[in-house]
């Protein structure tokens, strides 16, 4: 446990970390990180999405659990929601993100690179799995659905025409196109992409880092609810779900290591993006990355 912590989950964690501890000291600026952010959201995460989605075979997929997984998904989405905006009062657009930070686990930039760290790539086909479910499905749902509520005024036409535009949407289902369609992609191309995608996720941490470093850790009854709702319910529903149906051992170990993941950020970077209060959403993301990381390199 101890090895899988220091040797795989740390080194990932603490581009994260440092990001936060430059940002405490003003050595990188918010605004600065903000730019940084900006460059992985449009330019490195879909180079780091198109292969991803391009180079998928299903034929490995266990889709039994995938379903399942995203079922508890889809129940704790709305438990949370409504608590989130009966019980804990916030508005609608914010209990939308808070709901999604209990269900969007970090996994792209987080759990898939510790997951080939610790199994190698052949090991790891599970998170890949979810990795793929919740980038072209959950990330997709959400990137749509928060920008229709974060703009209910606009027009269809202006609607479809921004999200036409989105980087990600657009490697996203150009991935699944020539999947789909068997289409042979030039090596230079793939090299490059990978080139770029590469550095995705130590800089979108490093930026998370900086600018969740000005944000204040203070609990409330509202980080306190989504944190456990995170760490603890949602596990705990993928583990009861799991023993439904047969499949390799290894599946049910690494789709209980994905949910145990953190919040990911992109509940947070949505949030800013549409003028969000991010006072509840930031914390969540720091608490579950910080407890999260003893229960990881135990599940691990």
């Amino acid at each position: 446990m101890f090895q899988v912590l220091t040797h795989n989950i740390l080194p990932v964690f603490s581009m994260l970390a440092l990001g936060y501890l430059l940002g405490l000291r003003s050595t990188v600026s918010r605004d600065e990180a903000a730019s940084i952010n900006r460059i992985s959201l449009l330019v490195l995460q879909p180079a780091l999405i198109f292969p991803l989605i391009y180079g998928l075979d299903f034929t490995d997929f266990q889709f039994d659990a995938l379903a399942l997984y995203a079922a508890c998904q889809a129940v704790l989405f709305c438990v949370t929601f409504g608590i989130a905006r009966v019980l804990l009062r916030r508005d609608t657009l914010e209990s939308w993100l808070l709901a999604m930070a209990t269900i969007f686990v970090n996994t792209l930039m987080y759990i898939w690179p510790i997951s080939y760290l610790i199994y190698g790539e052949a090991a790891a086909v599970p998170i890949t799995s979810i990795v793929a479910w919740d980038t072209a499905f959950s990330f997709a749902f959400f990137i749509v659905t928060t920008d229709l509520i974060a703009n209910k005024q606009a027009s269809a036409a202006q609607s479809l025409r921004r999200l036409a535009m989105n980087p990600i949407l657009i490697a996203i289902a150009l991935g699944a196109v020539s999947n789909m369609l068997n289409v042979r992609m030039p090596i230079g191309v793939m090299n490059a992409l990978d080139f770029a995608g590469g550095a995705a996720a130590p800089m979108t941490l490093f930026a998370l880092g900086v600018i969740l470093s000005g944000q204040s850790l203070k609990l409330s009854p509202t980080i306190v609810t989504v944190s456990c709702l995170k760490l603890l319910l949602f596990p705990a529903m993928v583990w009861g779900a799991l023993h439904i149906g047969d499949r390799p051992e290894n599946w049910n170990t690494l789709f209980l290591l994905g949910a145990a993941g953190p919040s990911g950020a992109m509940a947070f970077a949505l949030a800013v993006l549409h003028g969000v209060r991010t006072d509840q959403i930031a914390p969540v993301i720091i608490w579950t990355s910080a407890l999260s990381l003893l229960s990881l390199a135990w599940l691990a």
